[in-house]
């Protein structure tokens, strides 16, 4: 009801209490309202421009949430003080039952904790070790006392603790490596860690990239956190939308989308994914390239036989194995012992046979690595690149790169406000969008209301003549103007 009457509200004629901003703010992220506003924006939006949807480019880029940057010790450490501070608050006697040296510890406020200790690396990896064992002391301590053990700074705390440590027969030792889908930061347990880009939180963006539109769009926003895989998000956009009716005929993307799993998806939603090859054990050596491959045999697509070779010459038999997904071709001996292309061919002597194999996957690879090395794809895939300054925009304009909140429902409710904001205002740089606000500004003026603002305009116009009426800085009507005008 609070949301209802907000969005109800005429801007500037009413004001609503902080209180009431603060409740319907939490509605919106609690109900993900702002998704929703979102989608309806860029939709309208859509639909007012004629914006083509056809061609569209998908990236991800990433976001930083209002939290400080933790090492590895001081993280340990600040959860380590944060339940500290909830056990001295709620429960005295067991605080005071601490080590006095354990607890002076951890007294310092966060920005000096650790601070005297020695920053050679043996003495950082003795403090490690100290608080890591810290830690699971309080986590054995506190384990079966229910007050302590439902509090979230505990469960932050044991969370750390497993995720940065390991326990053999009582004894305490460091993780080399914990991946990145760890916590970062206590106060935002959500966030997580991004090898080269670092915590915090990422956004999937869909966005339009015909030349033909006025503007481009977006029309599709996935945040996650930022450990996770962009190679993932390919289904989720999709589905996004399919869900809004946005679905491209081909989508631009680069090679950490472009996996053969979801080049095959995307064509189940009739979507052509266009992007590099992934690199892998499957890349062929820079003296390769002039070799021939699978996708130079004719091969029936439907049952993954082979119908002849690029000499033109039939196999002796060709066999689809449907359990391990491989195809074994054989070749007549007369045929590939005298063929000039043998030493370019895959088809190899083993035994007394001439045998290729192949599978699905390996012919389409193949296929998409020759095409490319061709002028025609880097034409067509040179327009993926435009989004990287769309991102760069999104974080300039609407401040996308460092939020303001922190936790992941505040956040993502952030990123789809923000992003809404952002095709309000690509929409208006379009002179299409221009023309509409004019037209729609006329039509209000002529109803009988909004008598005393042509009389306004009027007089400024007679006074200032028309060519400087545009400058003329915009005042709200006094209470004296509104009787004259009513007059």
């Amino acid at each position: 009801m609070a949301v209802h009457y907000a969005l109800n509200l005429e801007p500037v004629a009413q004001d609503i209490s902080k209180r009431t901003l603060e409740r319907d703010i939490q509605l919106f992220e609690e109900d993900d309202l702002a998704k929703a506003t979102m989608n309806r924006i860029t939709t309208t939006l859509v639909e007012a421009l004629g914006t083509k949807i056809d061609q569209q480019r998908l990236d991800s880029t990433h976001i930083f949430s209002d939290m400080a940057s933790f090492g590895r010790t001081r993280l340990m450490g600040v959860a380590i003080k944060r339940f500290l501070t909830q056990l001295k608050r709620h429960d005295p006697k067991a605080y005071d039952d601490l080590d006095e040296s354990f607890r002076q510890r951890y007294a310092p406020g966060v920005n000096r904790l650790f601070a005297e200790n020695q920053k050679d690396s043996e003495s950082r990896r003795l403090l490690r070790q100290q608080v890591a064992e810290d830690m699971y002391d309080l986590v054995q301590r506190f384990a079966d006392h229910l007050g302590h053990a439902n509090r979230d700074t505990y469960k932050a705390l044991k969370r750390i603790f497993y995720e940065q440590c390991d326990v053999s027969e009582d004894k305490v030792s460091i993780k080399q490596k914990t991946g990145g889908n760890v916590m970062q930061n206590p106060s935002d347990p959500d966030a997580t860690y991004d090898g080269h880009k670092g915590q915090g939180y990422q956004v999937q963006i869909a966005e339009t990239c015909n030349p033909e539109n006025d503007v481009q769009i977006i029309t599709a926003a996935l945040p996650q956190t930022a450990s996770e895989s962009d190679a993932h998000a390919v289904e989720p956009v999709l589905e996004d939308l399919f869900a809004n009716d946005f679905v491209p005929d081909e989508l631009l993307a680069d090679t950490s989308y472009t996996g053969d799993d979801n080049v095959q998806l995307a064509e189940e939603y009739g979507v052509e994914l266009v992007g590099p090859v992934p690199t892998g054990s499957s890349q062929p050596k820079d003296d390769e390239y002039d070799q021939l491959n699978i996708d130079d045999f004719n091969v029936d697509e439907a049952t993954e036989e082979v119908i002849c070779c690029p000499a033109g010459h039939q196999p002796q038999s060709s066999e689809h194995n449907h359990e391990t997904g491989k195809t074994k071709t054989v070749m007549p001996e007369s045929a590939c012992s005298q063929c000039e292309f043998f030493e370019q061919c895959p088809a190899k002597k083993v035994g007394d046979e001439y045998r290729l194999d192949h599978t699905a996957k390996e012919r389409r690879t193949a296929g998409r690595r020759r095409e490319q090395d061709t002028d025609v794809f880097r034409e067509r895939y040179k327009t993926r690149g435009g989004i990287e300054g769309t991102n760069s925009g999104l974080k300039r304009k609407t401040g996308l790169g460092q939020l303001r909140v922190r936790g992941r429902p505040a956040v993502f409710h952030a990123i789809y406000l923000k992003i809404a904001g952002w095709n309000i205002l690509r929409a208006s740089a379009c002179a299409k969008m221009r023309e509409i606000v004019y037209e729609r500004a006329n039509a209000a003026l002529l109803k009988p209301q909004h008598l005393h603002l042509r009389i306004r305009i009027a007089e400024q116009i007679l006074q200032r003549g028309p060519r400087n009426i545009f400058s003329i800085p915009f005042r709200p009507l006094t209470k004296f103007s509104r009787s004259r005008a009513a007059a």
